[in-house]
């Protein structure tokens, strides 16, 4: 007789994997210590293979826990739709949405999305967490969230994307020296160590050197930005230029300072897009969200 694995102690298993530490993970889990030792333990038994090779009180996962450990990523991600399928009866309008986006969209969307879908969609409950990028995804993978609103282009293995928008690039510069050019200033042609980027974590950062056409590296200050706010604090102190999105720009991000924008060249631009598991029962559901949220965008995309 088949014994279906208890899915409690699979998600004590991709904690574990997540901590790399027991108490943690219980802590994480809300249960002892002992209990998630036990259920791990119950789980090798069951399946009649070792998931962790012990060694006093320090462990490591082996192949074939690695391997239990993606499987089951998988099933839990399965299940939690299971379960909003069935707590919504079937109706894609109705149940909770936990949707990720990264610190360059979040504060700027955020607020007209949370009208915008409230309104179309009132039985939707709403949940957003502000990440970035390679936290959002890991999330994903692991049925945290449900949807996320990314800068494309990225690799997302396992998951289906849907373009939603355009987002152009300004260059932006104190407007002192923005009135001694002649209204257009090539990039290439800007001083060394005068363009201030986001740090590498932000995927801005290489979304912005790409459309930007930024050929030389020597023209990238070393000292990286953690926010737009803070990249827009530097340029006003007249140390340099950056690049920001229309939708920053929308929201007066600038309001305040010294500092003006001006179109890139080249009409450089960032793809704004939906990300989601391949295999979800909610695609009908993130298919409207994607059209709601392109109105929004600062150049819409037609969402078939």
């Amino acid at each position: 007789m088949t014994r279906f694995p208890n899915l409690k102690h699979l998600y004590y298993l991709t904690v574990l994997h997540k901590e790399q530490h027991f108490l943690k993970a219980a802590q994480k889990c809300n249960v002892s210590q002992s209990t998630l030792s036990t259920a791990i333990q119950n789980l090798e038994d069951s399946l009649g293979h070792q998931l962790l090779e012990r060694e006093h009180k320090a462990f490591v996962f082996t192949d074939f826990g690695e391997a239990m450990v993606e499987r089951s990523k998988i099933l839990l991600s399965h299940t939690n739709d299971w379960i909003d399928f069935a707590t919504s009866m079937g109706d894609w309008q109705t149940g909770n949405l936990r949707m990720g986006a990264i610190p360059t969209i979040a504060p700027f969307i955020f607020e007209s999305m949370i009208q915008e879908i409230n309104s179309v969609l009132p039985k939707i409950s709403l949940q957003l967490t502000e990440d970035t990028t390679d936290n959002l995804l890991e999330k994903l993978g692991d049925g945290e969230l449900d949807l996320l609103v990314l800068a494309l282009p990225i690799k997302t293995s396992g998951c289906r994307q849907l373009i939603i928008g355009k987002d152009p690039f300004h260059l932006i510069g104190h407007k002192d020296k923005l009135s001694d050019s002649d209204q257009t200033i090539i990039i290439d042609e800007l001083p060394n160590e005068s363009i201030f980027l986001l740090q590498k974590e932000h995927c801005m950062t290489d979304h912005a050197v790409s459309a930007c056409g930024l050929a030389h590296k020597s023209q990238v200050s070393s000292l990286s930005a953690s926010s737009l706010h803070t990249l827009v604090s530097l340029v006003n102190s007249e140390l340099g230029y950056s690049f920001l999105p229309s939708m920053a720009l929308k929201q007066g991000i600038l309001t305040g300072t010294d500092v003006e924008a001006m179109p890139s060249e080249n009409n450089a631009h960032r793809e704004i897009g939906l990300v989601w598991r391949t295999g979800t029962t909610r695609v009908q559901l993130f298919r409207n969200i994607g059209k709601i949220l392109s109105k929004i965008m600062p150049i819409s995309v037609e969402v078939d």
